[in-house]
């Protein structure tokens, strides 16, 4: 009898549905960060640090920032509370959905396999939001890693990241732990009873399912969650972060003669709580000033490409790309404030809905010398539904009642670029670009208080809009590679907190500004023009030694126009003309590795007037680790190991508040 055998299948290795990288990348500015900077690192934020001129808007890190200073921006051009530029992770945004921030909290660094800083490289095929730059986040699909470690000042982390599969389907989950005691910014003389650790308590997870349909398409399906809480160095401030991200991704991979495509879609549901406290003059107590209760937000969206590569044309190669993309936000304020005798006499709701959708087409060229690469993209952004309401809680009458015009608008946005191989390890390129920031519901609706100073929102906000031209040389040896950039950038319809008037005061709208304070509000103050180079290298000495810095220098000036007179020809704040990174990786024996990182910034200001000086800063992190076998390592950290008082913010009164003070960790972490 003759049976008949069952057909024999493919082997499908089973990874995340994502598009790789554009051919096109290569030619503008692109600074891969892999596992060796990710694993020493206990957050994401942290690690790019690594890159000069990259960081939050403030210099403390996440592990001691309110969320509202955890935008992050590229290049040190214009800081921001809200961020500049666009984080996304396999194609999805994390900026939030109502301030733009990103709770860096939520991913941790064993979670994610690689990332890409594209600096200045405009909207592109990335869209809104991406003013500065891009950073693109590549989640880990296969292995895991496993981190614990315990140190000063109250700090415990576990984190760790696995995948698992069976024939077609791979399941991957990662999670996180960390919880600190914290310490407190401001030290010695002017540190009073009021002055509290910035302590932390941290959750997330994340669950992704990967199914492969064929050898070149899959399906992904993520969910993951996050909650935070922490203090905000004064009695009675305090703020906490919520959310959930879904996601479902359908790609195919683009292979000569066929066509790769991806298809999205999202959904993000985030909530926020704030209590901020005014100081007294010898910081002996505080008053509350503002309870922001909470804050639900949600922001949804898809994207569609469609990419084609290796066609043949003009003795080279071509690569096309169309798609479109579409983004929703909706949120909404909700805080109690003006206390009087003791308790908030007044509510407010403020918030709307804002949105994004655009088309694009990119396309890039290359041989054995050349590389060109461009694109085009145009985007429509509206708001709506802007509203704010105030209310006396005693009466529940309103004190201030405001509808906001629905706004609308066009951008348009391009880049282009070209490499050429010049030889003997040599390349040279030149790009141009724009790209685009509508503002957030946060700095449309929300005023905030922090301390005694006051910012009001401003609900007629246009979207910012970056122009950029950059040339760059690189050369790449056996052992050694080193590569310098020079940009001129500038964005108009910058959005700025200007000072309009100093405490004490009563003034419109904003009410009672206490002594010490000032009274700001968001505008499209004019422009802001900077200049810059960028230097880096890196040179190993056979395979125990390996050296590498960097080092960026920005000239960034604003002119205030007719909006902002008082601001022209003064720095952003926030903005550093000089920032320089250096690190050394030392394999001293088989086992033994020791590494050192040190991170440099020239001064800067803390306030859009330039009033406020925080000074340079110079720290050093230092780690050794012990290779106990292959996958399994024991380490001894330290940050800022010369106890640095680095200056991160001053008050109106000329009270500074600093980073972290040298911290030690020891750990044990995993991989297989």
């Amino acid at each position: 009898m003759i049976q008949d055998l069952p057909a024999q299948l493919d082997e499908i290795v089973v990874t995340a549905a994502r598009l790789p990288p554009a051919a096109g990348e290569a030619a503008f500015s692109v600074v891969r960060i892999g596992q060796e900077t990710l694993s020493p690192a206990t957050r994401l934020d942290e690690a790019l640090a690594t890159v000069p001129a990259v960081s939050l808007f403030r210099r403390t890190s996440s592990q001691a920032a309110n969320p509202t200073t955890q935008g992050i921006s590229l290049r040190a051009i214009a800081p921001s509370g809200a961020g500049r530029t666009l984080v996304t992770l396999d194609g999805v945004p994390l900026n939030d959905p109502f301030g733009g921030w990103v709770i860096w909290s939520q991913l941790a660094p064993e979670a994610i396999e690689s990332l890409d800083v594209v600096r200045g490289a405009g909207a592109g095929p990335y869209g809104a939001g991406a003013l500065t730059g891009v950073i693109a986040l590549r989640e880990s699909d296969r292995g895991g890693r496993l981190d614990v470690s315990a140190g000063e000042y109250g700090g415990r982390r576990v984190s760790a990241s696995s995948s698992l599969s069976a024939g077609r389907v791979a399941i991957t989950g990662s999670t996180l732990f960390e919880v600190s005691d914290g310490y407190v910014p401001v030290r010695g003389a002017s540190a009073g009873a009021a002055d509290t650790p910035l302590d932390l308590e941290t959750h997330s997870g994340a669950l992704r399912a990967d199914i492969g349909i064929d050898s070149a398409t899959a399906l992904s399906l993520r969910a993951s969650a996050y909650d935070e809480a922490r203090g905000s160095g004064l009695i009675g401030a305090r703020s906490a972060a919520t959310g959930q991200n879904y996601s479902a991704t359908l790609a195919r991979t683009a292979v000569a003669g066929r066509l790769g495509w991806r298809a999205q879609i999202w959904r993000t549901e985030t909530d926020f709580e704030n209590s901020s406290a005014a100081v007294a003059p010898d910081r002996s107590t505080t008053t509350p000033a503002n309870n922001q209760f909470a804050t639900p937000a949600t922001g949804w969206g898809s994207n569609v490409a469609i990419r084609r590569s290796g066609l043949p044309l003009g003795g080279g190669r071509m690569e096309w790309e169309v798609g479109a993309d579409a983004r929703f936000n909706e949120g909404e304020t909700q805080e109690r404030f003006r206390n009087m005798m003791g308790d908030f006499t007044r509510e407010r709701f403020a918030g709307g809905e804002t949105s994004v959708v655009g088309a694009y087409t990119e396309g890039s060229w290359a041989n054995d010398v050349w590389l060109v690469a461009g694109g085009l993209r145009l985007d429509g952004w509206s708001t709506g539904d802007g509203r704010r309401l105030e209310i006396d809680r005693d009466t529940r009458l309103p004190t201030l009642d405001e509808t906001d015009p629905d706004r609308s608008g066009e951008v348009v946005s391009a880049r282009l670029a070209a490499r050429r191989d010049i030889g003997s390890g040599y390349a040279a390129r030149v790009a141009t670009y724009s790209g685009f920031r509508p503002a957030t519901l946060n700095e449309l609706h929300r005023p905030f208080r922090v301390g005694n100073d006051i910012t009001e929102a401003n609900a007629s906000l246009v979207p910012e809009k970056l122009k950029g031209l950059e040339a760059g040389l690189s050369w790449t040896g056996a052992a050694s590679s080193w590569g310098v950039t020079s940009f001129w950038n500038q964005i108009d319809d910058v959005i700025v907190n200007v000072t309009l008037g100093q405490g004490p005061g009563v003034f419109p709208r904003a009410g009672f500004v206490p002594e010490g304070g000032a009274l700001r509000q968001r505008q499209n103050a004019g422009t802001i023009k900077a200049y810059g180079l960028e230097l880096n290298g890196e040179h190993r000495f056979g395979e125990s030694l390996t050296v590498a810095g960097a080092l960026s220098a920005t000239d960034a000036r604003v002119d205030g126009g007719a909006a902002a007179p008082q601001l022209t020809g003064l720095r952003p704040a926030q903005a550093p003309i000089w920032s320089a990174v250096a690190g050394l990786d030392w394999r001293v024996l088989d086992g033994l590795t020791l590494a050192a990182r040190a991170r440099y910034e020239s001064r800067r200001f803390d306030d859009d007037l330039n009033s406020r000086v925080l000074d340079a800063a110079l720290t050093v992190d230092g780690r050794a680790e012990w290779a106990v076998r292959d996958g399994q390592v024991v380490y001894a950290a330290v940050d800022n190991l010369f106890d640095e008082d680095v200056e991160v913010s001053e008050t109106g009164g000329g009270v500074l508040g600093f980073g972290p003070p040298r911290t030690v960790r020891l750990g044990v972490a995993l991989s297989w």
